[in-house]
């Protein structure tokens, strides 16, 4: 039998005075065992709003109250946000008692690893980390090098991706354990001239990091996987250390992350992870679901505990919850218990005619419950499954002026590509406009603000730059000014494209017309080859190409988009950094929501194309319906008191006219009397 032997005068930190925790009068049964648990691998399952940061800070003062040494400690997060507020927490229970306790987020971790040992793979202890501009650099400099670009293209006649898109594409690889040429196939192109040429570029790339004595944030995690691989003696020194290893969130780790949590624990096997497989929403950008769905698989002696009061929502709500989930085949089932009252306010079910109209009844209903409730517009949010679907929502908000935020980017007129496409009817309409000019040419590869300016002061000296008139041929004005070699093909594209603009009478065709001649001759393929989230932007623009509709001319167009974005406009909207303390209505993506709670939640553009996401549910075959209904679960949990889901029957497409939408199937799974439809009269 092992027994612990304490040595006297280590010379450590001087410990605190002794605290008496009463760990049953603190926590509920569920967290109070696994609290206690004893040492082994434990798997925590921890339900939406049940006090999952409050169950690892006990845990940690519990394993030090329980002698155990703060430094055999090793607690893995996903932000430094949270691993200092769990510190924090503990250090509140036991003062002066974490003394050398590791925490911190996998990359803050590994790269500690890396500064005492990284000589064992060719790094120097003062190794540099890249950020996000540096690996662009760096990147861009290896396509270059490379000189696969314009072969490819000339080959292919298609675009070679910027370096945007290529460093998703290896970070995927890295963090998936898959290699590059299977990622290429899956997510950019099958075409050998890609595969191959890709594969180059990312080969440079990975020898100019190692010249430079640099890694970039995959690499701490890789080349960390990597020492342990390959040193053994390192990763036993580690295994020794840390006795006791705790995982949050661990439904959102990777193969990567997963692999070094194994590795780490190989020896004592002392591993607890807490997570919610009902909240594994990341499989997009590379999270492992069999991680945690697998755990007890892979561990046969596992213990797993069930977390399942939540302090956060109303029956009403929870009860939705359950049933929104209860469908899914892969998971821990689970009942989420309300510690709270009923409310006597059922989830609303609303369908509205356009989307238009859902914005209306949005914005109209939290105006409701700000000035008669008494409800402040911070404890209220809108939630959506793609960026575009809140355009109109934005819209309306403006127009009523309440106060918004945006955690999920930029306000949607504000975005690059929506920016990008403004920067073409803008100069369409004034050719005088240099802003929009060095806008668009700047899209053109080799094209820099030096060259704008040259081919700039060729443009003055057109005749359209001296009358301010729309030409009649673009194309004609384009031959005569000098670009770049690198640009020539795309500056003629360029031209034909915008000729396509103009009527045979010398006036610009209607908006949608206009913008569909952009996105198809020449912005589409631009928009794959820079840009790593390629089809939610295609989304955007198909949603702003449905605002254009709306126009009968671009004048009149671009007249509302500048009162939009005007002095008035910012007076009534708050900025999307988010700014404490401001009284403003939250718009979030599903994603982004993930962890955050508000009194009252409107979940909109619940139609079956919409959420569920066809695209990615049809994706891994059932399994990306499962992710998409727990995603939908997500954006239930996110309620405490009001829950009001709507969707539009009408989608007024851009191509393609009007489409009838089907309710979401989410909605139609739910069980009769347990939300309150209400019927919107016009």
């Amino acid at each position: 039998m092992s027994r612990t032997y304490t040595l006297k005068g280590r010379g450590t930190a001087p410990r605190g005075p002794e605290v008496e925790i009463d760990f049953a009068a603190e926590l509920n049964p569920q967290q109070l065992a696994a609290v206690t648990a004893p040492p082994g691998q434990s798997l925590v399952i921890a339900g939406a709003g049940s006090g999952k940061t409050r169950t690892l800070t006990y845990r940690v003062a519990y394993l030090l109250k329980n002698a155990v040494a703060p430094e055999n400690i090793l607690l893995l997060t996903f932000t430094n946000k949270a691993a200092k507020e769990m510190l924090e927490r503990v250090e509140a229970l036991l003062p002066q008692q974490t003394a050398g306790l590791w925490s911190g987020t996998f990359h803050s971790v590994c790269n500690r690893i890396l500064r005492r040992h990284g000589e064992l793979l060719g790094l120097t202890r003062n190794f540099t980390i890249l950020d996000s501009d540096d690996m662009k650099s760096l990147l861009t400099k290896s396509i270059k090098e490379s000189g696969v670009a314009k072969q490819v293209e000339e080959d292919t006649g298609e675009k070679f991706p910027k370096a945007q898109v290529i460093l998703g594409l290896i970070s995927l690889a890295a963090n998936t354990l898959t290699p590059l040429k299977r990622i290429i196939e899956r997510d950019f192109s099958t075409d050998a001239e890609f595969v191959a040429g890709i594969s180059k570029v990312a080969a440079i790339y990975a020898e100019k990091k190692a010249k430079a004595n640099s890694v970039d944030f995959d690499d701490l995690l890789a080349r960390t996987l990597t020492l342990f691989r390959e040193q053994p003696a390192v990763l036993a020194q580690y295994q020794y250390q840390f006795q006791f290893i705790l995982v949050d969130e661990y439904q959102d780790t990777n193969s990567l992350q997963g692999a070094l949590i194994e590795a780490l624990a190989g020896q004592h096997g002392n591993v607890m992870v807490v997570g919610d497989d009902a909240q594994s929403i990341y499989a997009w950008r590379g999270a492992d679901f069999r991680n945690i769905i697998d755990f007890p698989d892979r561990h046969e002696a596992a213990q797993v505990f069930r977390i399942e009061t939540n302090y956060r929502s109303v029956p009403e709500i929870l009860e939705l919850a359950n049933e929104a989930i209860k469908l899914n085949e892969k998971q821990f089932p689970k009942t989420l218990q309300a510690a709270r009252p009923r409310a006597q306010m059922k989830p609303v079910v609303a369908a509205l005619y356009t989307p238009q109209e859902q914005a209306a009844f949005v914005c109209q209903r939290m105006q409701e419950l700000h000035d008669e409730d008494g409800i402040a517009y911070s404890d209220m949010a809108v939630l959506y499954r793609a960026h575009f679907q809140s355009m109109d929502v934005q819209l309306q908000l403006t127009s009523e002026n309440v106060p918004f935020q945006i955690t999920s980017g930029l306000k949607f007129f504000e975005l690059a590509h929506i920016k990008d496409f403004s920067a073409f009817l803008k100069f369409a309409v004034n050719p005088r406009d240099e802003a929009a000019f060095d806008r668009l040419v700047q899209l053109l590869p080799g094209v820099g603000a030096g060259s704008s300016a040259k081919m700039w002061a060729a443009w003055l000296a057109s005749g359209p730059a001296q009358t301010g008139q729309t030409p009649r041929s673009f194309s004609a004005i384009f031959e005569k000014i000098k670009v770049p070699p690198r640009a020539e093909k795309d500056w003629q594209q360029l031209g034909w494209t915008m000729d396509e603009f103009v009527q045979e009478d010398g006036t610009l065709r209607d908006p949608l017309s206009v913008m569909t001649s952009i996105q198809e001759g020449i912005y589409l393929a631009y928009m794959k080859a820079t840009f790593d989230n390629f089809e939610a932007r295609r989304q955007d623009l198909e949603q702003f190409m449905r605002f254009g509709s709306r126009f009968t001319t671009v004048e009149e167009m671009l007249g509302e988009l500048s009162l939009l974005s005007g002095p008035e406009a910012a007076e009534g909207a708050a900025d999307s950094s988010g700014r404490e303390n401001q009284d403003a209505v939250t718009l979030s993506s599903v994603h982004q929501a993930k962890g955050l709670e508000w009194k009252v939640v409107f979940i909109i553009w619940l139609t079956d194309a919409m959420f569920p996401n066809l695209r990615a549910a049809e994706s891994n075959g059932g399994e990306g319906m499962e992710e998409e209904r727990r995603l939908f679960y997500v954006a239930v949990t996110r309620a405490m008191d009001q829950l009001y889901l709507t969707w539009p029957r009408l989608w007024p497409k851009a191509y393609t006219g009007d489409a009838w939408q089907m309710p979401s199937r989410f909605l139609e799974s739910l069980p009769p009397g347990s939300v309150d439809e209400w019927r919107i009269g016009r």
